[in-house]
């Protein structure tokens, strides 16, 4: 584990930041937002329940299917596949072991209730302590940015995927490979100065998807509802061209977007 990530997920505990407290760790997907009221804290909520809505829907997700989300932070998408999808089984992995704490103790209740049908179990994108084939689908929100090998985590999703399995990830990547975005980010972005997000372009993890045997990979840009919300949301405690607010300006410049990415394992 990357020493920023052990920081920013364990001691320094990224959830319980008054912009994401609740328990999701995501940007949301504002589009049933009406941007030019005042924002709660139930309209951010419901916008992070819509990311991973639209991320689920987008794989597919047949009734009794079994998931693994893959950088589950709090297992808060895990109970929306559950209760909103009829997953048969839902496995939330994460790689620090904090993370995993917090989100066995938040479900504490729904893990006596149904051992049978969720778990929460440590591992990385690049190894996952799973058997092969054994599930379905493969989600991922808004966890790719950290992932250091986005080859590896192509290998690891086709290995645990059954034939006719389908994988979608929602994060944020560079529109392209430019050799100067990673400079941009940095001069704009404290969580890419500091190294915890990792600028690459969103084509690399669809080319390695492709290398990797996937079929049917689909990019999809999503930022007009995604960037614009998040900010509105921001405005309420930081100022404009201040760091965090710099993600939208970002986007602006075409620098950096949100991005959809799903792909088949042929049956």
């Amino acid at each position: 584990m990357r020493p920023v990530v052990r920081e920013t997920y364990g001691p320094a505990d990224l959830s319980g930041d008054r912009v994401f407290a609740g328990g999701f760790i995501n940007f949301g997907y504002w589009k049933a937002m009406d941007l030019g009221l005042p924002l709660s804290e139930v309209d951010r909520i419901r916008s992070q329940e819509d990311l991973y809505r639209f991320v689920l829907d987008a794989a597919g997700l047949s009734r009794g299917a079994k998931v693994v989300e893959v950088g589950c932070g709090l297992g808060m998408g895990c109970v929306v596949m559950l209760r909103g999808y009829g997953c048969s089984t839902v496995t939330g992995i994460d790689i620090h072991p904090l993370q995993l704490r917090r989100a066995r103790s938040a479900h504490a209740d729904l893990l006596r209730e149904e051992p049978a049908r969720l778990r929460f179990v440590q591992g990385a994108a690049d190894g996952m302590p799973l058997d092969d084939g054994e599930f379905d689908a493969v989600i991922s929100v808004e966890a790719a940015q950290h992932f250091p090998d986005f080859g590896a985590f192509a290998a690891e999703t086709w290995r645990v995927l059954r034939p006719g399995g389908r994988v979608a990830v929602a994060s944020f990547f560079t529109v392209d490979d430019a050799p100067g975005r990673p400079g941009e980010l940095a001069r704009l972005l404290d969580t890419y100065a500091s190294g915890l997000d990792i600028a690459r372009p969103v084509q690399a993890l669809a080319d390695v998807f492709m290398e990797a045997g996937f079929t049917s990979v689909r990019v999809e840009s999503i930022g007009p509802h995604v960037w614009p919300g998040w900010d509105r949301w921001l405005s309420q405690w930081w100022a404009p061209e201040t760091w965090p607010r710099n993600f939208l300006r970002a986007y602006e410049q075409r620098i950096l977007d949100y991005y959809l990415i799903t792909a088949g394992r042929p049956g």
